[in-house]
């Protein structure tokens, strides 16, 4: 019994692909084009995560495996309701939380996965709804990234960055954010006065 040619079904999607792009060219069938290439997108998406779920050791592989999702949903129908960055960073971002999931020794997995989805947030706030002051959301995100990190991981050093980043994102996302430029002369004069009361101090 002959081996299936998989050079047969590559073709055929080759063909596909140019027919349909062919339609769309011709104007018959409208997004023809968009529709061939979020399908191919979903298929490798589709072979990744298959491959995650299937065998452990393939940890990797809910990485590339979510993002492609993300940039076929995003395609299809997200991109136009102004959602596309938020499906596209925050597949990126589901990737790597998958990883943490799978095995919670990997801890690193929670810092890229918390930046990436709030970078999608972002992405959404400024594409969807026009929002131009976004710095307060972003550190917030990031402050609830490592904060993440301390609780889930059980590390006590996230939560000094994880204190500065919220305290930055109240600052930039409040109406209190023109004390902002106050707290950086304040924290300038009092390092000032305490370099120069240390230096006469010792030189008694």
């Amino acid at each position: 019994m002959k081996r299936f040619d998989f050079r047969i079904l590559i073709g055929a999607v080759l063909v596909l692909g140019g027919i349909l792009m062919l339609l769309d060219q011709t104007g018959i069938l409208r997004g023809a084009t968009r529709l061939f290439w979020s399908g191919i997108l979903a298929i490798g998406a589709a072979l990744f995560l298959y491959w995650f779920f299937s065998e452990r050791s393939r940890w990797w592989a809910a990485i590339p495996g979510f993002t492609l999702a993300g940039i076929a949903a995003s395609s299809v129908l997200l991109d136009r309701l102004g959602w596309g960055g938020l499906a596209v960073l925050g597949g990126i971002g589901v990737g790597f939380w998958a990883v943490y999931l799978r095995d919670r020794r990997s801890w690193w997995a929670i810092i890229p996965g918390g930046v990436m989805l709030t970078l999608g947030v972002i992405s959404a706030m400024t594409e969807a709804y026009q929002v131009v002051d976004t710095g307060g959301v972003l550190f917030v995100g990031l402050g609830i990234t490592f904060l993440l990190v301390g609780f889930l991981a059980n590390l006590k050093w996230s939560y000094i960055p994880a204190a500065v980043m919220l305290l930055l994102g109240i600052l930039l996302g409040t109406p209190f954010v023109g004390l902002f430029q106050f707290v950086w002369i304040g924290v300038l004069l009092v390092a000032g006065v305490l370099l120069i009361l240390s230096s006469l101090r010792s030189r008694r």
